[in-house]
């Protein structure tokens, strides 16, 4: 997102939120809390990126931003990782499973709109169940090995 760009809030405020340069994955990590300062309960986030361009150390620190002290790891294997009690976050990971009947039956609607913030890494596999108010991410490596950049897709 462009310095001073602006999105709607569930609700129903502007917020804005200028995206990253991060030359660490501490700055990654600080910026996903900074971006989650801007979510509310029932947003869904969807990122997009190569592997290894920072898309689950940005999820750790959202959870840190939603107030959540869980340590987070990709949910590669497991496919969706709950953090809180009752959950605050839903970290999801469509790497691996890209079958949308899979998906369907796995209930991933139930987790939009509900009182946790949704997260999903390699949401373009699953780009038509997303809700059409999905907030994108894209992730990219940077100009060095410890870079990398993050913008809202509009």
């Amino acid at each position: 997102m462009a310095p001073g760009s602006k999105r709607k809030a569930r609700s129903g405020q502007s917020v804005a939120w200028s995206g990253i340069h991060s030359s660490s994955a501490q700055e990654t990590r600080r910026a996903g809390a900074e971006f989650a300062s801007y979510l509310r309960p029932g947003d869904v986030v969807a990122l997009h990126g190569e592997l290894g361009s920072g898309k689950s150390t940005f999820v750790g620190g959202m959870a840190e931003g939603l107030g959540l002290s869980d340590p987070v790891s990709s949910p590669t294997f497991a496919l969706i990782h709950e953090y809180g009690r009752p959950p605050l976050l839903y970290h999801m990971d469509c790497y691996r499973e890209t079958t949308l009947e899979r998906w369907r039956q796995l209930g991933l609607s139930d987790y939009f709109g509900g009182r946790a913030v949704s997260v999903i890494e390699w949401a373009e596999n699953i780009a038509t169940l997303l809700p059409k108010e999905t907030i994108h991410l894209n992730f990219s490596h940077g100009e060095d090995e410890s870079s990398r950049v993050v913008e809202v897709r509009s």
